[in-house]
């Protein structure tokens, strides 16, 4: 999933376009309501998805949004707990509205998501002007939460539930294009790597009503939304029964249930809500991508032909020690069902993580000799940053200095960069099909979208408009980025 970087300091401006977190926000609303929320989402998508959810729970509860902290009334940040820059980032943030707080003693400040799960009522104690505290299960209960606030009582509720979806909760798109949407399909982690603070932040794994997914599908390509995008931590191993006592995957695992909707099964029902209507997903686990997915992903035209398959490392033993569960022949024979059944143009990118406890140079040669044989389109690369409470945390020494994680990560982006634009060169003459999501970053005489590989293409906008799909022919491209000529 897309993570705050640690390290940037290294990466190249290209490197980081594609990798650095962005940072979401409410959009301005005023339909008169007396109080107004400002919420600033930092991390993954499924972030992005919840504050969604929160805004969608607090607007019933009698509140407009605001783009703006300095007009709100409550402040959320819903954070991300992945690595310890992201967390610093939070705090620096909470230091800039003391100012405000002060100017707005009524102001009230909530911290949401992963790093209030992990730290609980400690975050009160650390950081004054924190007046509420919620992890991601909880937030049907923030308008208690902020009753008990402006009651004068600080407030806390970090229960993980073993049921919570959301299901029933129709989110409120922020930051939209209008043409694509995250859809939430699960909730939890039931795999324990070992450097992973997400299953201690986000509870087990449980899955969603597969037919509330395909309604909310449904109701965005109504409203003109054209692609949605499936979000899990681990969307292969989604499973989800109609009996009711079954609470989770590993209960409805246990009882042997015939009559279950896989990920598989999933894809096929969204993917025919409409044909003009993409479907992506993420994120994939090595150990739970099955034949069956890709073959449903062949089946349907309108299934995006790109996997995110994160390896991690290229080292079985390096590998045992995350407690991936998976080894490199493992992945690589994961990788080579993907190319034969789906082919040599089907997108796959990865996260590498570069100096774990104990890599060797050996081993950490091996994730580069991995990254050669898969040709990633793209990867998500990271130094490793040690988590607190996490099983490597407790168990494995931090041993691999800053420099030499440095130095591999360096070694590992130069070799990413190489292959991307190779796969990149491999386009130039093609013609995609390109949704386009709005005009490029560059320029407003260009439009920009992505083809079913994930690849951003760029192109001059003419008489095309947002939301529509347009043929395009390449000719230039960075490793990056695919320039191209709209055909009439």
């Amino acid at each position: 999933m897309k993570q705050i970087i640690e390290g940037l300091d290294i990466l190249t401006p290209e490197v980081k376009q594609k990798d650095q977190c962005a940072v979401k926000t409410t959009v301005e609303q005023d339909t008169g309501k007396y109080r107004k929320l400002y919420v600033e989402s930092y991390g993954c998508q499924m972030n992005f998805s919840d504050s969604e959810i929160v805004t969608s729970i607090m607007q019933q509860q009698g509140f407009d949004t605001t783009d703006s902290y300095e007009k709100a009334d409550v402040i959320f940040l819903n954070t991300c707990s992945i690595r310890d820059k992201a967390e610093q980032t939070v705090r620096k943030r909470l230091k800039q509205f003391n100012s405000l707080k002060e100017e707005k003693p009524g102001l009230l400040v909530g911290v949401l998501g992963c790093m209030a799960e992990r730290l609980k009522s400690q975050l009160l104690e650390e950081e004054k002007i924190v007046d509420l505290v919620a992890g991601p299960d909880s937030y049907r209960d923030l308008p208690n939460l902020v009753k008990q606030v402006d009651d004068g009582t600080k407030s806390v509720n970090t229960f993980l539930s073993r049921e919570e979806t959301y299901a029933d909760i129709n989110p409120v798109r922020l930051n939209s294009n209008g043409v694509t949407a995250f859809v939430s399909i699960m909730r939890g982690c039931d795999n324990m790597c070992s450097f992973c603070v997400v299953p201690f932040t986000r509870g087990r794994e449980r899955s969603r009503d597969p037919h509330s997914i395909v309604r909310e599908a449904q109701d965005l390509f109504d409203k003109g939304y054209r692609e949605v995008t499936l979000l899990g931590q681990n969307v292969d191993s989604y499973k989800w029964s109609s009996n009711d006592e079954l609470k989770g995957k590993a209960q409805i695992e246990k009882a042997g249930e015939s009559d279950i909707v896989t990920f598989a099964n999933l894809l096929a029902m969204v993917a025919q809500v409409h044909p003009d209507l993409r479907i992506r997903f993420s994120t994939s686990h090595p150990k739970d991508i099955t034949d069956e997915v890709l073959h449903t992903m062949k089946q349907y035209d309108n299934i995006c032909k790109y996997i995110h398959l994160p390896a991690q490392s290229g080292n079985s033993r390096v590998l045992e020690l995350m407690n991936r569960t998976y080894s490199r022949e493992w992945y690589l024979d994961r990788v080579d069902a993907i190319r034969r059944i789906l082919g040599e143009d089907c997108g796959i990118s990865s996260d590498m993580i570069a100096g774990f406890c104990t890599e060797t140079e050996e081993e950490h040669q091996g994730s580069l000799t991995l990254m050669d044989y898969v040709q990633y389109d793209f990867s998500y690369m990271f130094y490793y940053s040690e988590r607190p409470g996490t099983l490597a945390a407790r168990k494995y020494e931090d041993d691999i200095p800053l420099e030499v994680k440095k130095r591999r990560l360096r070694e590992i982006i130069e070799k990413q960069q190489t292959i991307s634009l190779r796969r990149n060169q491999r386009d130039i003459g093609k013609t995609f099909t390109v949704l386009v999501e709005g005009f490029s970053k560059r320029s407003d005489e260009d439009l920009q979208g992505r083809n079913s590989a994930n690849k951003v293409i760029v192109f001059p906008k003419k008489h095309y408009q947002k939301g529509e799909y347009v043929q395009v022919r390449v000719h230039n491209c960075t490793a990056a980025t695919l320039l191209g000529e709209a055909i009439d």
